[in-house]
């Protein structure tokens, strides 16, 4: 089954989806129907995740974030 981009669950064919769509309407399914469940994800991991690349930052030497830097611009750059 398709996914959507928050990651739930979507029929991939347009009269299952009219069918689910019907369904939420009716109440015979959850509007929730198909949504991703967050609540098993470790908070610390997601923590970790939304400070991304200023963390790896703080973590590195400025010699070796020069480094990444100038690999960076030769693979872009193409020099």
């Amino acid at each position: 089954m398709p996914r959507g981009p928050k990651g739930e669950k979507r029929p991939a064919d347009v009269n299952a989806r009219a069918v689910m769509i019907a369904k939420i309407a009716t109440g015979e399914e959850p509007e929730d129907y198909g949504k991703a469940d967050a609540e098993g994800k470790n908070p610390a991991a997601v923590a970790l995740g939304r400070m991304g690349g200023k963390a790896r930052a703080a973590g590195l030497s400025a010699r070796k974030r020069k480094e990444i830097a100038k690999r960076a611009a030769k693979v872009r750059w193409g020099d």
